[in-house]
């Protein structure tokens, strides 16, 4: 067996949610104007916000170049297909859970650009799975879903996979075609009114 499937079996051992997490932090960050996922924010990395949040979910995944980032507790997964965006990221994280020995499980996805995500707000989310749908979606004040910061079952992963066969490369497009449950604003707005400021450019001074 290999080190990084032994990690990842070990990852899986100590899981203590049902749902697993991923972060897609494989972007070039162009308009950022440098590598966004080191950018310090409230004196914590982007990067170290977002895994900060789904500390309570396992395996929890990363979806980035091998050794860029030095993340403990998270397994390095590199992108299936670099510079695809995050639909391509998505595909990868339900790749290995399908291939490995979790394929009924729920993932918890997020960008890594989302400071203000919570253990609260997965928590919300997760509230919502049923047998019914195979996504859950919150809304942000304006009732456009935020596919960025989702769960989805990784049943859909042939969705995914066909979609990016086709030259889709929008999240958004997935949503399409999978049944989703919806969290909408007013069930966010009171205790996380921030959740889906996201920073693709660094912040004014």
């Amino acid at each position: 067996m290999s080190s990084s499937s032994e990690a990842f079996r070990s990852l899986l051992s100590e899981r203590q949610s049902p749902v697993a997490a991923a972060i897609t932090a494989g972007g070039r960050s162009r308009r950022f104007g440098q590598d966004k996922a080191l950018y310090s924010f409230g004196g914590v990395s982007l990067l170290g916000r977002v895994a900060g949040s789904l500390e309570h979910h396992a395996p929890r995944l990363l979806i980035a170049p091998e050794g860029r980032y030095d993340l403990p507790g998270w397994q390095n997964v590199p992108d299936l297909r670099p510079g695809e965006g995050p639909l391509a990221g998505l595909e990868t994280a339900l790749s290995v859970l399908e291939t490995s020995i979790m394929p009924n499980a729920w993932l918890a996805f997020s960008a890594v650009d989302l400071p203000n995500l919570t253990p609260g707000y997965w928590r919300l989310l997760e509230s919502r799975i049923s047998p019914e749908v195979r996504a859950v979606i919150g809304h942000d004040a304006q009732g456009r879903p935020q596919p960025l910061a989702a769960l989805y079952h990784v049943s859909i992963r042939p969705r995914v996979t066909a979609l990016l066969d086709a030259g889709e490369r929008r999240m958004r497009a997935l949503l399409n075609g999978v049944e989703a449950g919806t969290v909408p604003w007013q069930d966010l707005e009171g205790e996380f009114p921030d959740v889906y400021v996201n920073l693709n450019v660094p912040p004014a001074d």
